[in-house]
Formats: C-alpha cells, structure tokens, sequence
C-alpha cells in the first residue's frame, strides 16, 4: 500500500503529539511513502515554528531537521495540478497548500499502475474532501 502524507501527518513522523503513533505504525505498515513537494518547505517551516516558540531545543530542532532532510529522498514525491488544486480549494473551501496535497494524492491514486493508496491528514476539513473525492482516508479512532 502506498501512504499519502499530507503534511499534518508527515511531521507525526517527526514530533510528538497526538496521534503521533498511530501515524508512525501506519508508515511502518505502507511499502511506499508519498507526498507533495511542498511538503518539504512546509515541513521545514513546521519544524522551525516549532523551534521558535520553545517547543523544540536547539539540539533537538537540528536533529529532527538532519533526520528529514536525509529522509526525504526515500519519499515518494508526487507533483501537483495547480488548476485542479485551485478547483478543490473553491470547492470544499481548503486552503491553498491542503487544496496542492489534495491535488497531488488525486494524481497518484489515478496513476496507470498504482497500488491500494491510503491518504493520512489531521486536518477534518481536507480529510473530508478526499473521502468526497473517493479516496480512503485513514482516521484515528474516536
């Protein structure tokens, strides 16, 4: 199966915070991992705000910043249809980085050839347009 990550879940990788673990066992269980390429820059400035308020240490932000960027290649990184993007944001009122990961989980689960895709956000309102968009979505149970 391939995990699609939006970028809520890909810092649960990362950090430690609700539902953390759940997201890191769903990874462990996908054979490919997959994302937006803009979840690098949105990663990274997750990360940093993180820094900045006080939640990570010094040591533990450059740690977890190593950890990424090294991991980052072994990501699946999927592209995104801006004029579809722009078209799911009007749509289902997203915002505009959750309206590219919409974008870009549609292209890969209609990819010729792709295996079982999971889509995985904490985000309820880009989780509810990808199950209108007939993709499955992983939920944490209530």
């Amino acid at each position: 199966m391939i995990l699609y990550l939006d970028t809520s879940s890909l810092v649960k990788l990362y950090v430690t915070e609700a539902h953390s673990g759940l997201a890191r066992s769903w990874a462990q269980e996908a054979e490919i991992l997959a994302t937006c390429r803009v979840a690098y820059p949105e990663m990274i400035s997750a990360l940093n705000r993180r820094f900045r308020t006080g939640d990570l240490s010094r040591g533990e932000y450059d740690l977890l910043i190593k950890a990424f960027t090294g991991d980052w290649r072994h990501f699946a990184v999927i592209d995104f249809d801006e004029i579809v993007a722009g078209r799911l944001a009007a749509m289902y009122g997203l915002r505009g980085f959750d309206a590219v990961h919409l974008s870009a989980a549609k292209r890969l689960s209609s990819a010729a050839g792709t295996p079982s895709m999971a889509f995985s956000s904490f985000d309820d309102n880009l989780n509810a347009a990808a199950r209108a968009e007939k993709l499955t979505v992983l939920l944490p149970k209530e």
